[in-house]
Parts: structure tokens; C-alpha cells; sequence
């Protein structure tokens, strides 16, 4: 598995130099890390995603929940690139022998634009009126153990975009699409400690279409590993761990990427968090931090992350849940 993700790095940074796939697939906001502990981590979440922050990642992972938890709920938001704004919401809960089952949402408000259409006068366009655009994906998940050390689950979510309507031959347009997508991911424990591998699948989905061009949506698989690091180093506690993640993808429209991220629990209380991005033109380096308390039975989690994104405004995403 080791050896797989080396390739799979090495061939992406030998394609990045030469050609990029690019333009091939729309409704990027689904691309997103929407979750503030995974983008913190680098977006290396396949192996370490945990209840319902983990269904944007491996639906597998709605069942690593804490023993004892049967419900987990999250709410994030994302202060992205160019004033883009989503909130994520989510929800799992786990029937025992029935398997878990989990809902959620990822919400992208666009703000408002003028918005302009090729023309023959002298500018060269016309504009068509002030443009009220966003997105949304709505997704209903389930995973199942099949044993102690094999997991699986699946989604299948609703994807919509618009992107405002316009007069076309004096008839006005509705610049919009919706149609389903599907995620399938897998996690494995081989028996070695706590490290684990597995894959997912996102975003299957037919084409969409607009006025003219028909697109897919930003279909990618992943391949990951993780473990707690303390493991091999034997410095560890019951309350102290420190995570390794390593994700490799490949996606629909650009060359292979890989991720990287570490994650640092002191006393099961306050973690530290960095990861990195290979092959982005501009994402890369990212920072976080996180607090988690049991108040009452019910384990309050509270994270924030930093993305450096090169010559754009950084990002900023917050997340809070709660488990119990």
C-alpha cells in the first residue's frame, strides 16, 4: 500500500509538469473540505474521518464513532475563496446490527454578480441582470461493519446548482441543474495495531447539462492509510496520540494528488493539527487546532483550521459537534 501511494505521488508530479486535465467536471463546491479537523489535516481524511464529519470523505466512516456513541452531529462552516460562503450539517445514528445510518448538507451561497452574455455590439456583451447563484448537495449515507476489522457504507446524495436565470431570444432561461451522485469507501485493519487502509469513490453521477455543454461531476478515488504513531514509538498513553495520515487521488480533472496529515491529542482533550496538499496551484500548507469535553455523557468537539491559499484571501473553516 506504501509502495502504491510513492507511485501513485511520483507519476502525479511528473504529469503536473506536462499536462493538466482541466475544465472537465462542474459543481466544484462538492472538491471543498468542509470539514475544519480534515482541512487542517491537509484534506487527509479517507483513514481518519470519524462519524458524520466523515461521509464527504469515506462513508465507511460513520461507524468509528467511540464506543458507547450512537449519535454524532456536526455543523461547519467555510469562509472560502472570492466571498463564496458554505455551511455543512450532518448527522449519523448508529442501530447496532442494522448498521449506521446518517444524513446531511453542504450549502454554497455564490452572493450576487452581474451577470453578462457574449454579444455583437461593440463591447462584445451584454449584460442579462443581476445574477443570484449557489449550490447544494443533500446526501442520505449508511455503513456497516461486516466484521471486526472491515468496514463499508455508501451515499447517495441530490447535487443542484444555479446560476441565476437570463433572456435568451427574448425568453428568459433558467441556468440550472440537479441530478444524484453516488460515494461508496471501504476501511481495513489488517491486526497490525491501529493502522488501517482502505478507498473510496466520490461523486458518481450521469452528465449534467446547461444551455449547450454537458459536464460530469468531479469524480475522484482515493487510496489511504493511517496510525497512530505512538504505536511503533511505544511514547504513548491511553489519553495521547499522534495520527498519521497519507491520502492519494486521482481525480477526474487534473493530474494525481496526494495529501498529508498529522494529527496531536495531549490528555484526549486539546489536539494540534498540519497537513499538505501536493499538486495544487495554490492550496497547500494548513494549520488547525481542536478542544473536545464530555459534558454529561455527551462529548462537545469544537475545530478550527488555516489554509494557506497562495495569492488568494486564506481560509477559515469552524466546526463544532457533539457525540453521545
Amino acid at each position: 500500500m506504501l509502495l502504491a501511494l510513492l507511485s501513485l505521488f511520483m507519476m502525479g508530479t511528473v504529469q503536473a509538469q506536462t499536462i493538466k486535465k482541466v475544465g472537465q467536471t462542474g459543481l466544484q463546491f462538492l472538491s471543498i473540505d468542509v470539514s475544519a479537523r480534515a482541512a487542517a489535516m491537509g484534506g487527509a481524511f479517507l483513514m481518519a474521518g470519524k462519524g458524520a464529519e466523515a461521509v464527504a470523505y469515506n462513508p465507511a466512516g460513520v461507524m468509528e464513532l467511540d464506543e458507547g456513541q450512537k449519535v454524532d452531529v456536526y455543523a461547519s462552516r467555510v469562509e472560502w475563496i472570492a466571498d463564496i460562503a458554505l455551511t455543512s450539517v450532518g448527522a449519523t445514528m448508529n442501530f447496532d446490527n442494522w448498521g449506521t445510518f446518517g444524513i446531511n448538507a453542504v450549502i454554497s451561497d455564490y452572493g450576487t454578480s452581474v451577470g453578462t452574455r457574449v454579444s455583437d455590439n461593440a463591447a462584445g456583451f451584454v449584460e442579462t441582470g443581476d445574477l443570484d447563484w449557489g449550490s447544494y448537495a443533500i446526501g442520505l449515507s449508511y455503513g456497516r461493519k461486516l466484521s471486526d476489522k472491515f468496514m463499508i457504507g455508501g451515499q447517495a446524495k441530490i447535487a443542484h446548482e444555479s446560476l441565476g436565470s437570463s433572456t435568451v431570444d427574448e425568453q428568459n432561461v433558467d441556468n440550472s441543474v440537479s441530478g444524484v451522485a453516488f460515494d461508496f469507501g471501504t476501511i481495513f485493519y489488517p491486526g497490525f495495531r491501529s493502522f488501517r487502509f482502505g478507498m473510496s469513490a466520490r461523486n458518481f453521477s450521469p452528465q449534467f447539462k446547461y444551455e449547450e455543454d454537458s459536464f460530469e461531476l468531479p469524480l475522484n478515488f482515493r487510496i489511504g492509510v493511517a496510525m497512530d504513531l505512538f504505536d511503533l514509538m511505544g511514547g504513548g498513553s491511553e489519553n495521547n496520540s499522534l495520527l498519521l495520515a497519507i491520502d492519494a487521488i486521482h481525480p477526474r480533472d487534473y493530474t494525481e494528488r496526494v495529501h498529508l496529515g498529522a494529527e496531536y491529542w495531549y490528555a484526549d482533550l486539546f489536539a494540534l493539527r498540519a497537513g499538505y496538499k501536493t499538486n495544487y496551484d495554490e492550496e497547500g500548507v494548513s494549520f488547525g487546532a481542536g478542544l473536545k469535553y464530555d459534558v454529561g455523557g455527551t462529548m462537545v468537539k469544537i475545530d478550527y483550521s488555516y489554509t494557506d491559499f497562495g495569492v488568494f484571501s486564506n481560509v477559515n473553516r469552524f466546526t463544532i459537534g457533539a457525540s453521545f
